[in-house]
């Protein structure tokens, strides 16, 4: 599946609608294991909110990339796609954990592993 081809559901439409919205604030790590804990379909959410983070991440080295800044990590043709990010984040939360406090935002731990799993070679 490539990003083209990621199925939206109702509520990740939701979610993505809000964050377009402005109405989203960054979630920290405590706040999405509360969520996944809580609600009945936590771990789905909790999933369409990686993948936001994760396309929100991808999109913004793009466009530094565009306006000629050196992007923090570099795609380089390797796959990457949508259903990667619960796997990623929860990789960087384990190899790092040392490094991460529960009331750090999701997008610092994505953006970790995103750096440290797409590292640029050029």
């Amino acid at each position: 599946m490539d990003r083209r081809s990621f199925h939206c559901s109702r509520p990740a439409a939701l979610v993505l609608a809000l964050a377009a919205a402005g109405t989203v604030h960054a979630m920290s790590i405590r706040e999405l294991r509360t969520l996944e804990a809580n609600e009945k379909d936590g771990k789905a959410y909790a999933s369409y909110y990686l993948v936001g983070v994760l396309e929100g991440l991808r999109e913004s080295v793009e466009a530094s990339q565009r306006n000629g800044q050196k992007p923090i990590f570099c795609v380089e043709g390797r796959r990457l796609e949508p259903s990667m990010a619960r796997s990623l984040y929860q990789t960087e939360l384990t190899r790092n954990a040392d490094s991460y406090e529960a009331d750090m935002p999701v997008q610092l731990v994505m953006s970790g592993a995103l750096k440290n799993s797409y590292r640029c070679t050029r």
